[in-house]
């Protein structure tokens, strides 16, 4: 993205030497259009820019052994665990072990060698052992797609900023409820917390990275 802030935001954090694509949230709910939270109402194309955006990514990242991390949400029956996010966000009881409808599955395939992490709250680094898990692979990079631009992807990656890691999030493979709030919200994060970057240069970079590795 260019740099509207001259020179006081927007410095660029750069790739590292190894990275990991973590897939927010990218579950039915937001995908299919009786979903909860369906990213579509605005406008139609968003879903499948979404998906194939992320899945272009996960495509990506595979032959260089790049890990990859998909989030979901999910609470007791009771939503005891979700404290005050459900009071703001009510229908997040679609994500209730045992609610109706099966909107907390995955809207793509997860390999069997990609990492599911459950979590509770808006930024899959909160009460989780993701930060962990990734230093033990030795990653220094996060890759951050998915939903929603305004909730959970930024929030995850402000905290990948915040436990050391550098964070770069694809424009095309995050949406949101409203095209004004994901571009905001992209803008937001690339002048003080992330780089956000087009999907056609996070490939290229996945691609070299897979030279590395391979």
């Amino acid at each position: 993205m260019t740099n509207p802030h001259g020179t006081s935001f927007a410095g660029r954090v750069g790739w590292g030497t190894r990275p990991a694509v973590v897939v927010v949230d990218l579950v039915r709910a937001y995908t299919e259009p009786d979903g909860p939270f369906f990213l579509g109402g605005e406008d139609p194309e968003t879903p499948g820019r979404v998906l194939g955006a992320c899945a272009a990514l996960v495509g990506a990242a595979r032959p260089g052994a790049v890990p990859v991390v998909w989030t979901v949400v999910r609470y007791a029956p009771d939503l005891a665990d979700a404290a005050f996010f459900a009071t703001k966000v009510p229908a997040l009881a679609c994500f209730a072990e045992g609610a109706d409808g099966g909107w907390g599955e995955l809207a793509l395939a997860a390999a069997a060698d990609d990492a599911l992490l459950a979590k509770q709250h808006a930024s899959a680094f909160a009460g989780t052992s993701l930060a962990a898990s990734l230093r033990s692979r030795g990653v220094d990079t996060v890759v951050v797609a998915g939903v929603s631009t305004s909730g959970c992807v930024r929030a995850t990656a402000t905290d990948a900023l915040a436990a050391g890691f550098r964070p770069i999030v694809v424009d095309e493979a995050c949406g949101d409820r409203t095209a004004a709030l994901h571009r905001q919200n992209l803008a937001d994060l690339d002048a003080k917390y992330a780089d956000v970057v087009d999907l056609s240069d996070a490939l290229t970079a996945l691609a070299t990275f897979s030279v590395l590795e391979a």
